[in-house]
């Protein structure tokens, strides 16, 4: 049985109230806090070199001196305001924009500025063990000559990205930033495939414990599931207008040859929306076997409760009549008297049952 409340583990969170009447733009972190301290890591690269660095707090981020053309730096942990006032100051974002990376409950969207394009993103993970699909935002910044990723916590959804830069393996270090980010963004639909055929997974195993019977919690399941393809919907059905919208943006950001790799991209978020529609489908249809064999069930134990009763109908009628108070009674005096009731009523039990028994075989021998 599933229990959501008790599965998604949650630090602590902060709720719309507390940011009602602020100011525009105003830094307040909405949403659950997933990690203790926010961490930095910064890739400082061009086509030939690479530097990485890990830092664990603002005072050791002020230290590093940009050295190479293109920086990606990626934020564990948008809950501090002081780290976001900090980040926006350095790269000049808008407070808006600050705002929004701290709400971690926006929906996905792309908005441009003068200098920069900022993104937002929902990833999802699958927890194959308790069946749970958890959502994360991610909100991406790109620049001239960088890129910024803020996550709420690290889920290793990025490390093929940062192995690729470190081993230079493709053209990752010369594409630039929108080469960058399109790793990024491609990383994330693609873990969308992962999570979907999870749940699939687990789905068609659902199927087969409601077709044999095993399964005693079969509606918590499918209605946790119809809740977890919602919510990875309402996600991806945004994310064709991002895509859209990355396409049609000027090529200062973009070049010709990244808009044909995220048109690559679009189409994969149109499949993974087809797939979701069958997952939809699906349970949809498990739906209506849970209420089938609910029903099938329910109906046998009525004809099995109707076979009893016929079967003791005549006792009932015996019994009634005889117990009636009158004084003149047949075998009222007589001492095998009850013998003989008892005889009437298992004959007549007996003389039911081989009729129900022999109209059965007869409906089955002339069907």
């Amino acid at each position: 049985m599933h229990k959501g409340s008790e599965r998604k583990t949650r630090r602590s969170r902060t709720l719309y109230a507390q940011k009602a009447g602020q100011a525009p733009g105003s830094i307040i972190h909405l949403g659950d806090i997933k990690v203790d301290q926010t961490s930095f890591t910064l890739f400082d690269y061009d086509a030939e070199n690479l530097r990485e660095i890990t830092f664990d707090s603002l005072e050791a981020s002020r230290q590093h001196q940009r050295q190479h053309r293109m920086i990606w730096l990626n934020v564990h942990g948008v809950h501090e305001p002081a780290v976001m006032e900090e980040i926006g100051r350095r790269f000049k974002l808008h407070p808006l924009v600050l705002e929004d990376i701290a709400n971690t409950r926006q929906r996905p969207k792309l908005d441009e500025y003068e200098h920069y394009t900022f993104i937002v993103l929902r990833s999802f993970h699958y927890n194959s063990a308790e069946h749970d699909a958890s959502s994360d935002q991610i909100s991406l910044i790109l620049g001239r000559d960088f890129v910024l990723s803020f996550q709420e916590l690290s889920s290793g959804l990025f490390d093929p990205i940062r192995n690729r830069l470190r081993k230079k393996i493709g053209n990752l270090r010369a594409a630039g930033p929108d080469g960058l980010l399109h790793a990024l963004i491609d990383s994330i639909v693609d873990q969308y495939f992962v999570v979907v055929e999870a749940m699939s997974i687990d789905l068609e195993e659902l199927e087969e414990q409601l077709l044999s019977g095993t399964d005693r919690h079969s509606i918590e399941e499918i209605n946790h599931f119809k809740r977890e393809t919602l919510e990875i919907r309402r996600a991806v059905w945004p994310l064709r207008e991002v895509l859209n919208s990355v396409q049609r943006m000027p090529g200062g950001f973009l070049s010709a040859e990244t808009q044909l790799y995220f048109r690559d991209v679009y189409d994969h978020t149109v499949h993974v929306i087809e797939q979701l529609d069958s997952l939809r489908e699906l349970i949809g249809g498990l739906l209506d076997i849970y209420l089938s064999s609910v029903s099938n069930r329910l109906n046998a134990e009525v004809r099995m409760l109707t076979v009893v009763t016929t079967v003791f109908a005549p006792a009932t009628l015996l019994t009634g009549f005889f117990g009636m108070n009158f004084h003149y009674i047949p075998w009222l005096d007589n001492q095998d008297g009850w013998l003989r009731v008892v005889i009437m009523i298992v004959a007549a039990g007996l003389a039911l049952i081989i009729a129900l028994f022999w109209r059965r075989w007869w409906v089955r021998i002339n069907a």
